[in-house]
């Protein structure tokens, strides 16, 4: 670290030089202009223009198609550069795109907010994304998965307690919907870890606290995930030779998975509360579930199935709960009446 002395020039102007190495790495000369970008710690961003204008041009990125013949591959490399924001990326064969790799081109591509195929030919898909990551906040975008999430959860339960293959059916092609939320939640949060007017625009006050929001992301994800397999069990449930569990004995997995779903639904008003009581109360009844779910599973050795759905039930209850810990940590980052700096 190097430091400088402000000097003053004329009566209202202070200035301060620039290290000759870090100019000559940037490239800089007289006349050139650079950016000032004042920090919220209160320190100074010094930008080359150039820099800011090459940031400006479009960028585009190549999948190598010849090296993604693997299954899922192109898949998950598409989403890889959807996340990572970036808005052209073409995948090129050095030959010819098999047909099943331009399915799973199409296919990934419906699923991915703002994401279209605008070029095809035999040897390369272009592809690109429309989304203006100003447009969104992100409040809004938890708030929705967690919506899709809990809609997921109680179509599944429901579907189990009336043996519904309809319903579970309506709750496991709602998936798709809860992944297009976490991947442009995503998307946005990667955006603004790495652009300051980003962060502004969907409403991130601190980009320390990106961290945060990733997390919650990923529970909201992890809870619609097990709640999709909760619907796909009931309908195994329904369809497969196990023995009929007593009405008592549904009851009480019912009352589990509504005390599961609470917990991660209440967390996420906590997140936007910060409610550090609420929080706590709900880290208590996740450990309440941790106990009846041991209790259940004791009783249920000859049904594999409906263990699996507890376990799925217990799960759901900890990633709720996992929301919660972070709403106490997240509060704890501003004095409280309930935890303060001693002065």
């Amino acid at each position: 670290m190097e430091s400088r002395k402000i000097q003053r020039v004329g009566y209202s102007t202070f200035s301060v030089s620039l290290p000759k190495k870090w100019a000559r790495e940037m490239r800089l000369k007289q006349g050139d202009l650079v950016m000032l970008l004042p920090e919220r710690d209160g320190s100074l961003k010094l930008v080359p223009s150039s820099m800011v204008e090459r940031r400006r041009q479009t960028e585009e990125y190549i999948i190598n198609a010849d090296l993604s013949e693997e299954s899922g591959m192109l898949e998950r490399l598409i989403v890889g550069n959807y996340i990572l924001g970036r808005d052209f990326f073409s995948v090129i064969s050095s030959t010819r795109i098999s047909r099943e790799q331009v399915e799973e081109v199409r296919r990934i591509s419906r699923r991915l907010m703002g994401l279209g195929i605008v070029q095809e030919t035999a040897g390369q898909i272009d592809l690109q994304c429309s989304i203006d990551p100003t447009k969104f906040k992100i409040d809004m975008l938890l708030r929705r998965l967690s919506v899709i999430a809990s809609t997921i959860h109680s179509d599944a339960l429901q579907a189990l307690a009336e043996a519904d293959q309809q319903i579970a059916d309506d709750a496991i092609r709602r998936e798709d919907e809860a992944d297009m939320m976490y991947w442009l939640s995503l998307r946005l949060l990667i955006s603004a870890q790495r652009d300051r007017t980003i962060a502004d625009k969907i409403g991130l006050e601190d980009p320390s606290q990106i961290l945060y929001y990733a997390l919650i992301t990923r529970y909201l994800e992890l809870i619609a995930d097990r709640a999709v397999y909760i619907a796909r069990m009931a309908i195994d449930f329904q369809n497969g030779s196990e023995k009929r569990a007593s009405k008592h004995l549904m009851n009480r997995i019912t009352n589990l998975a509504e005390l599961a779903h609470n917990v991660f639904l209440r967390a996420m008003d906590c997140v936007f509360t910060g409610n550090i009581e609420i929080s706590n109360n709900l880290l208590e009844i996740a450990r309440a579930i941790r106990s009846e779910h041991e209790i259940l599973m004791g009783e249920l050795a000859e049904m594999p199935t409906l263990r699996t759905i507890i376990s799925e039930i217990n799960r759901i209850s900890d990633h709720g709960s996992s929301i919660a810990v972070i709403v106490i940590n997240k509060a704890l980052e501003k004095p409280s009446k309930i935890c303060y700096l001693r002065e």
